[in-house]
């Protein structure tokens, strides 16, 4: 997730996943892939390297998992009569 700044003022986090375009007409206008825009602070050089950086994140984290040896990646099979997912419906 990236955090933007509404051009009224409060911020909010958005999955960069969902852009589909953003336009400079003068303000920022991020419009996700189901049409929502949403004006922002941000220029798009700002914006763009939010983006960069949280992919750039991404790729690090599945790198170093990766690398990782087996018995460090913290993972498990979970199925679903699992104890820790009793408070979860639906699984």
């Amino acid at each position: 997730m990236i955090v933007l700044t509404r051009l009224n003022g409060p911020s909010f986090a958005l999955n960069p996943d969902l852009i589909e375009r953003v336009d400079a007409n003068p303000d920022t206008v991020v419009t996700l892939v189901g049409g929502i825009k949403y004006v922002v602070a941000e220029s798009i050089d700002e914006l763009l390297a939010k983006v960069r950086d949280f992919r750039g994140q991404v790729i690090a984290s599945a790198y170093a998992f990766e690398s990782a040896p087996a018995h460090e990646r913290n993972l498990r099979v979970v199925t679903p009569d699992d104890p820790d997912l009793a408070h979860v419906k639906d699984v």
